[in-house]
């Protein structure tokens, strides 16, 4: 869940947000039927961004970034750039990785190859259960499934 936002972002990191998110506009515009065209209107864009880089008035910096947001809105794309594995792309999700348990069938022999990788796991295994027993007790063995 690596993309809930943690903590408040910053100005800066809004402003390079922003930048991101209208060169992907111009690029869901221009670039299917013009590539000269988009890199003009990227550099275009790149020289608004660069005109306010130095401002130190924070209101009107929060206002120009308040202006960019709602302009980027009125212009969005009905079919914007994303890329595949993205979310909202066409391949988002579409091989799951394989479930942590699968490593606990493998053969004995197949383990025997990575003697490095299996060790330190049984090593996480045990923190992991000493962990859980401690914050949760130990599991009541009367109870069966």
């Amino acid at each position: 869940m690596s993309y809930l936002q943690a903590q408040p972002l910053s100005h800066a990191k809004k402003v390079r947000s922003l930048y991101k998110q209208a060169v992907r506009l111009l690029q869901a515009h221009y670039e299917s039927f013009d590539r000269y065209e988009f890199r003009y209107q990227a550099v275009l864009m790149r020289a608004r961004f660069d005109e306010n880089k130095n401002e130190v008035d924070f209101r009107k910096a929060k206002k120009l970034l308040l202006d960019g947001q709602r302009e980027l809105f009125l212009k969005s794309h009905p079919q914007p750039v994303k890329f595949p594995t993205a979310p909202g792309g066409v391949a988002y999700q579409r091989h799951y990785p394989p479930p942590d348990w699968l490593l606990d069938v493998w053969h004995p022999l197949e383990k025997a190859q990575y003697p490095e990788y299996f060790a330190l796991r049984e090593m996480r295994k045990k923190e992991f259960v000493e962990r859980w027993e401690k914050e949760y007790g130990k599991a009541d063995p009367e109870v069966s499934h």
